[in-house]
């Protein structure tokens, strides 16, 4: 048996003196605990040194993805192949083993025997290493464990979907800090004016109003024209002339205005922070963003963890993506699954009617998964304009489709149900081209009439008769059975007195 240790400063292969040991996998620690015991249970047959860094690199990023480099196929040809050895080959990942018994047709083998082996020849590795110095191979460890950690760190500036994912959860943080901001401004001012909030709905200019105001009694000499539309400054001084509320001193206006500053401050980063996701979901994600929106797109990048980790999710998934307590809540009491998540604040589900929004859902989530792969895995540096139409066709697609459900558009006739389609003449047309035809009309005599009216009426009177006659013979079998239960009756009675003489 030969066994593959992957090292720092290259590839080595060993040879096992006692295999049975191996299978049996009992106290095989034991022999290595010392050098002089590791050499008598493997030997090295033949070493690979890396020749740089880069060399080093390329073949260890292939070993954490269990794929076989070139280096390492190379090395297997020569100590292996052309040799001509059919012994089985210890490896330690199971998947790299398969691919090498594929390409390489070298039988591979792995279970905890193994396991053990490659810990015994770690511990024992500077003696079992010829010509390998411990503090080169130190050196050689940490050099690469700091390339690898570059390696997998380095990124593009302009595809980084983590700033998307730390830039919409501080986003939404802002939101709750600026609607509790404002909700509490608006509830300090309104004591002193409560007419201002009903006439001012945005936060920002609430607060700037409010720091242009200050008290009401101002109103007339504040230069609001700065902050307030031309109607609504009309308003709020004859709001301000007539007001019921507190009066306020100097010292509350102090501390209103320093909330209403923090108020302002909070908007603008908002702003600032928006723009700047705008930005990075068009470097991103330029298709999603076009299909569903910059918000929508990046809360589904952030709930999925990355845009690949989107791009791997099925259609079916991304049209519940955020919803998942309400569909196991579902599941489990076997009531009706969600139609949709954080897709449903998308603006082309919000411009549907209620009935279809669970239609265009499954729709959109279709054209959002497929806009997600060709942003994640596309090439964009080669074909730019055509990922853009992509996004661009599909949504019309989605449109029409929308028109379609609403019935803003002719349905489709196919099948049979061409002929029930066609149009038919109306009963208006029908009845202006027939006319009326008098030689049709048949006249009857005076006496027939009254030779049917008396038939009518004979024909009556026998029904009568025989319906009487029906009910009297009902009537009389009725009687009989009543008779009798009278005799039967007399003649118990009669038996009974017998009885008691």
């Amino acid at each position: 048996m030969l066994v593959l240790f992957e090292t720092s400063a290259g590839f080595a292969l060993f040879k096992v003196l006692d295999e049975a040991k191996v299978k049996e996998c009992k106290d095989l620690h034991k022999d290595f605990s010392s050098l002089e015991k590791a050499n008598a249970m493997v030997q090295l047959k033949s070493f690979r040194r890396f020749k740089d860094t880069t060399d080093a690199l390329s073949a260890t990023t292939a070993l954490v993805e269990s794929k076989l480099s070139k280096g390492l196929s190379r090395f297997l040809k020569k100590a292996i192949v052309k040799e001509g050895l059919k012994d089985k080959l210890a490896i330690a990942d199971k998947a790299l083993g398969k691919t090498i018994r594929d390409k390489l047709g070298i039988r591979c083998v792995h279970h905890d025997g193994v396991n053990e082996l490659m810990r015994g020849i770690r511990a024992q590795l500077q003696g079992l290493l010829d010509g390998v110095d411990q503090n080169d191979l130190s050196a050689m460890s940490l050099g690469l464990s700091h390339s690898l950690s570059r390696y997998q760190l380095k990124f593009s500036p302009d595809k980084v979907d983590t700033m998307i994912v730390q830039a919409i959860g501080f986003l939404d943080d802002l939101d709750k800090e600026l609607n509790n901001y404002a909700m509490r401004l608006r509830e300090w001012y309104g004591w002193h004016f409560p007419e201002l909030p009903k006439i001012v709905t945005d936060n920002k200019m609430f607060a700037r109003t409010v720091l242009q105001l200050g008290s009401r009694s101002l109103v007339e000499s504040a230069d609001l024209d700065s902050v307030l539309p031309e109607d609504l400054v009309e308003e709020v001084k004859a709001a301000a002339r007539v007001s019921m509320g507190t009066e306020i001193s100097e010292e509350d206006t102090l501390n209103i205005h320093s909330l209403c500053h923090q108020v302002i401050a909070i908007a603008d980063n908002r702003e600032t922070l928006f723009d700047y996701l705008k930005n990075r979901m068009q470097a991103i994600a330029p298709n999603l963003t076009v299909l569903v929106g910059e918000l929508v797109g990046a809360r589904l990048i952030a709930h999925a963890g990355s845009l690949l980790n989107l791009a791997k999710h099925p259609a079916s998934t991304v049209q519940i993506l955020g919803a998942e307590k309400a569909l196991f809540r579902a599941l489990k009491t076997k009531h009706n699954t969600p139609k949709y998540g954080l897709l449903y604040h998308a603006s082309l589900i919000g411009q549907t009617s209620a009935k279809n929004k669970g239609k265009v859902a499954r729709m959109l989530a279709a054209k959002a998964s497929l806009a997600t792969r060709v942003d994640a895995l596309g090439d964009t540096a080669d074909d730019e304009e055509e990922h853009e139409l992509f996004a661009i066709e599909h949504k019309a697609k989605v449109e029409a489709r929308m028109r379609q459900m609403e019935g803003k558009s002719m349905y489709r006739i196919s099948g049979t149900a061409k002929s029930s389609g066609k149009s038919k003449p109306s009963a208006a047309s029908s009845s202006s081209s027939v006319r009326y035809n008098q030689s049709a009309d048949v006249q009857m005599d005076v006496e027939d009439d009254t030779k049917t009216s008396v038939k009518k009426k004979s024909g009556k009177k026998k029904r009568k008769k025989i319906e009487e006659s029906g009910d009297e013979q009902e009537s009389s079998e009725e009687e009989a059975p009543k008779k009798k239960k009278k005799r039967s009756s007399s003649k118990s009675s009669s038996s009974s007195k017998k009885s008691k003489k």
